[in-house]
């Protein structure tokens, strides 16, 4: 749990998948069993039209949580966890900019024998694709170490043994693609449907793949009306197909010049056409958490979450019950995060994860 006598842990479930549980409690919900725990007494979920149609509650509950902490003493954190999750937009970089101070942190937190994880809401980039990156800004993170949104709806599928002879249709970019594609799963749409458009002439019916099991549907910058329409007969007219978001970031940093529109617009026109919950994979979703975890075999309570969002970040960890940071180099400010309506507050803030260096040296 967190540390502080007056703290305990928040309670989230909006449109999440997995609690730090191993099943998700939630009034209106069925309840489904985390795929990752496959023993005699959880069954790992199978595809079928039952779990397409379960709902999401849109609704929060708290409970109190002390004010956030600005982070004094670094290396106190440091010592009390094992493993570092870093959010990557507004944390390592903005747009193609890396924020300053990122290498110096991470190779020092490398020399205390941290691991370090890094995980993304962004599902434009695969993780070799994003390795690729993270190598063009001078850093080295191998694939391993990299958990992107776009891996989690294909490791999802695999997970619930989504079948073969179904499909996926997508509203997204070259990540998702590859991501499926190593997973071996079918898949249409994309990019290719960027140019498409629908000629409304009297007595015109668009017809869709009826073996399109689940439509994934992620940040896009190629969005447009054939594909909500494409996505939105699948899901109201397949039996059973499900409908999965990568996440439903408000925003997004395609530049560090300004917030643009993100992931969450797209999950929302499909949602306002079908009025179904997609089930998400992405932060606050403790999915990625508990993969992760599994893999590495790793204590929840030794990882800290850093990130710049208390709604996808901070919860991410809080869910998950690890330790949380929030660095104000991205999306939120001070003053959003003092605000009183704010109900979700980090354990600890600070400027940006560079200030490990710093404050560690003016305490010295």
């Amino acid at each position: 749990m967190l540390s502080g006598s007056c703290r305990v842990a928040a309670v989230y479930s909006t449109t999440t998948l997995f609690s730090n549980s191993k099943q998700l409690l939630c009034k209106n919900c069925t309840y489904i069993s985390n795929p990752l725990y496959n023993n005699n007494s959880f069954r790992s979920i199978t595809w079928n039209s039952r779990n397409s149609r379960m709902e999401n509650s849109r609704s929060s509950r708290f409970v109190a949580r002390a004010s956030a902490q600005p982070l004094k003493n670094p290396d106190q954190l440091i010592d009390s966890v094992e493993t570092f999750i870093f959010d990557c937009d507004g944390v390592i970089w903005k747009g193609d900019k890396l924020i300053d101070g990122v290498p110096e942190t991470l190779d020092f937190l490398r020399s205390k024998g941290k691991r370090l994880v890094f995980v993304t809401n962004n599902s434009t980039k695969s993780r070799k694709q994003y390795g690729k990156k993270f190598e063009t800004l001078g850093l080295t993170v191998s694939e391993e170490e990299i958990f992107a949104s776009s891996f989690a709806a294909a490791a999802y599928l695999k997970s619930i043994d989504f079948p073969k002879d179904k499909k996926v249709y997508v509203i997204g970019e070259d990540g998702i693609l590859k991501e499926l594609e190593l997973a071996g799963i079918q898949y249409l749409g994309g990019p290719q449907d960027g140019g498409k458009k629908i000629e409304l002439t009297p007595g015109f019916m668009m017809e869709h793949d009826n073996d399109v099991g689940a439509v994934v549907v992620g940040f896009d910058r190629y969005f447009n009306y054939y594909k909500v329409q494409y996505a939105t007969l699948c899901i109201r007219e397949n039996p059973g197909c499900l409908f999965i978001a990568t996440n439903r970031d408000a925003v997004t940093h395609l530049t560090d010049a300004q917030e643009w529109a993100g992931g969450g617009s797209m999950v929302g026109a499909v949602w306002g056409s079908t009025k179904r919950e997609p089930l998400v994979v992405g932060k606050p979703s403790t999915f990625m958490m508990d993969y992760l975890s599994n893999k590495f075999g790793i204590l929840k309570s030794q990882i800290c979450m850093v990130g710049d969002r208390l709604d996808t970040d901070i919860l991410f960890g809080q869910n998950g019950g690890c330790k949380t940071l929030l660095v104000l180099s991205g999306v939120t400010t001070l003053p959003v995060l003092q605000d009183p309506k704010n109900s979700v507050q980090p354990d600890f803030y600070t400027n940006k994860i560079s200030d490990f260096l710093s404050l560690k040296a003016a305490s010295v």
